[in-house]
């Protein structure tokens, strides 16, 4: 699998690292657990060279790293609308792959026009509903959100987010980011230090943490009795219909 690391310097000039203290790792993990840096996939909801989703995403992805993560940025260019292509595309396929890569999620849109812009709502759209039966890609793993606005704070997008990882059946951390005026708060390519970066700050740490403690009991916590009861032959005809 090709897992490219974004683009990003690993700088945090902002960051009270005395405040921020690794994982007591120990104390979250599973018994069987798999060990490995936890994986979390970053997804933007602006094309715009200077995107401020993306620049958040970024900023978060640098807390991510710090607290031992490996991180990737999906690159939303290029990819096409929902059904205008085949799940072949490359895009397409490229984000699908990422998706079971990873152990946890952080989508970052703006705010445009009340909700979340339609580049974050495509990428969610192309995420299969089933691979194999029904357990999708996303089911338990965990989700952060945040939002960026060109105005005063709005939630209308996180909240919107959310109905969509619970929707996907993740694990969808309580704490998220809003930045109010984005325009205002980032100096350059970077958000400075405030509140508004100490909130993403706290959104990331708390993402880790919640995906040290699912990822080694994600077997136990997504068994479904619903899935029991039928077939996986049976659920997988079922949820991959072609007229749905």
């Amino acid at each position: 699998m090709r897992v490219a690391e974004s683009a990003v310097s690993d700088d945090l000039p902002a960051l009270v690292r005395a405040a921020l203290p690794q994982m007591d790792v120990d104390a979250l993990k599973a018994p069987d657990d798999p060990g490995h840096p936890p994986r979390i996939l970053l997804l933007y909801g602006s094309l715009r060279d200077a995107s401020y989703s993306r620049r958040a995403a970024e900023e978060a992805a640098r807390v991510l790293r710090h607290l031992g993560c490996e991180t990737h940025l999906f690159d939303p260019a290029g990819l096409p609308l929902v059904d205008d292509e085949s799940a072949d595309h490359h895009k397409v396929a490229e984000l699908r792959e990422l998706a079971v890569w990873a152990e946890g999620m952080v989508w970052s849109s703006p705010e445009r026009h009340g909700a979340m812009t339609g580049l974050m709502k495509t990428q969610i759209d192309w995420l299969p509903l089933s691979l194999t039966g029904g357990i999708r890609p996303t089911q338990g793993k965990t989700l952060a959100v945040m939002q960026v606005s060109g105005g005063s704070q709005s939630f209308n997008a996180v909240n919107q987010m959310r109905i969509l990882g619970r929707w996907m059946r993740m694990v969808t951390i309580p704490n998220q980011s809003s930045i109010a005026k984005a325009w205002l708060e980032f100096d350059g390519a970077r958000l400075p230090a405030g509140p508004f970066y100490a909130r993403v700050v706290d959104v990331m740490e708390e993402l880790v943490k919640f995906t040290w403690m699912v990822r080694g009991r994600q077997p136990y916590l997504v068994d479904r009795y619903s899935e029991r009861v039928e077939s996986v032959e049976a659920v997988h005809k079922r949820v991959s219909r072609k007229d749905s």
